[in-house]
């Protein structure tokens, strides 16, 4: 009986013993997967806080953009905008490198991204007020320039000029300036060259034989201009012979001048006054030397203040 007791007894305690190790490992066990659950949900959270993050800075980087466009087209300065795209750039990069910068370091950085687009929000604003006080001037200008009479129509030039830049300015008063200089140019007309002989005979047909030609005279008419200065002008004469060469002769007056910005030979000059009369106009060229007049066509171009006002020819056979 004795014996019996003690093995009842036995199977008692490691009965106990055993529900004892059993309970620990279940509580081990739950602790294990609490832990378990718990880490996953803070990598849970950490992922979605970096993916919250990341299409934050996606989101500024759009709105960088279209600020940058935005002020361009204003006429505004992006060199500040620039720099902080640059630097939102270098921020992507490390946040997908991870663990380069804590959370917080990212709103903080998002926090400045904000401000800048709202500071840039209203620059915009003024730089739009600014402009639409620009165009009412435009329209009140372009406004004041139709009204103008064709008697004012330099004016009306000057006046679109300021409807725009300074460059557009300066290029329409350049093109004002060369069409007011072209409009106000002498026209040669009636042009014609006669043949003067040794013995002072002259003819006037147009074709002269080499012996019958000691001079060439030049002869022309300037038609009035109202718009021309009448002043003292300086007429200049190229005869170009067969080969198109212009001839020259510095002890029979010829010489250079100015064309087009690049200088240039003339055959003969003459300064005279210009009366806005229909004044005829005479230019005498004697070739210096023995030589003679080659068989062949001449042409015989006239030019006046930068311009070429007429032209004529005659042949030598």
């Amino acid at each position: 009986m004795e014996e019996t007791s003690q093995s009842s007894g036995f199977w008692k305690v490691l009965t106990v013993f055993l529900a004892i190790i059993v309970a620990i490992l279940a509580y081990l066990l739950f602790d294990a997967n609490s832990f378990k659950k718990s880490q996953e949900d803070v990598i849970r959270q950490k992922v979605q806080a970096l993916s919250s993050t990341s299409i934050r800075l996606d989101s500024i980087g759009i709105q960088l953009d279209a600020k940058i466009a935005q002020i361009k087209s204003l006429g505004g300065k992006v060199e500040d905008l620039e720099a902080t795209k640059k630097q939102l750039e270098n921020d992507r990069m490390l946040l997908r490198r991870a663990n380069t910068f804590s959370l917080a370091q990212y709103e903080e950085r998002i926090k400045e991204y904000v401000s800048i687009l709202v500071k840039k929000d209203t620059e915009i604003a003024k730089y739009k007020k600014e402009n639409t006080k620009l165009l009412e001037k435009n329209k009140s200008l372009v406004s004041e320039n139709v009204s103008l009479s064709s008697e004012n129509i330099l004016l009306k030039m000057v006046k679109q000029g300021l409807s725009d830049s300074l460059e557009v300015y300066a290029k329409r008063n350049q093109a004002l300036t060369a069409t007011v200089n072209l409009a106000s140019s002498l026209q040669a007309q009636a042009v014609k060259v006669n043949a003067i002989s040794k013995r002072n005979k002259e003819r006037s047909n147009g074709v002269y034989k080499v012996s019958k030609i000691e001079k060439i005279k030049i002869v022309f008419q300037l038609q009035p201009n109202l718009i021309a200065k009448q002043n003292v002008k300086s007429v200049f004469v190229r005869v170009l012979d067969p080969d198109g060469a212009v001839m020259f002769d510095t002890n029979a007056g010829s010489g250079n001048f100015e064309l087009a910005g690049k200088e240039t030979t003339y055959t003969v000059k003459k300064d005279i006054l210009y009366q806005n009369n229909g004044q005829a106009v005479e230019m005498i060229y004697a070739r210096g030397g023995a030589t003679k007049y080659r068989i062949g066509h001449y042409t015989v171009e006239i030019f006046c203040e930068g311009y070429k006002i007429g032209s004529g020819s005659f042949d030598v056979k």
